[in-house]
């Protein structure tokens, strides 16, 4: 194998964040609050959602939550990913 290029905690960290943004921004876009969102996926809660789109105690969405959440949302989960924004 060809020398990997090493990938910081920073740019892990950028990622998150800007996962959390799209979704953020989408949510906004189709009028649905922070609470009807996590309802939606199963939390009890709006805690977790509140949480990440904050950036607060270094909490990210795993992969079956985007999936969740892009079925709610009515969009591709790839979505989430696009990194120009």
């Amino acid at each position: 194998m060809e020398n990997l290029q090493e990938i910081s905690q920073e740019e892990i960290q950028e990622l998150h964040r800007k996962i959390a943004d799209n979704v953020k921004e989408i949510r906004k876009q189709k009028n649905i609050s922070q609470l009807n969102l996590a309802h939606s996926i199963g939390h009890k809660t709006v805690s977790t959602i509140a949480k990440i789109e904050a950036g607060h105690e270094n909490k990210h969405y795993n992969i079956e939550q985007l999936y969740k959440i892009a079925n709610v949302l009515q969009v591709d989960i790839r979505d989430f990913f696009i990194l120009q924004k």
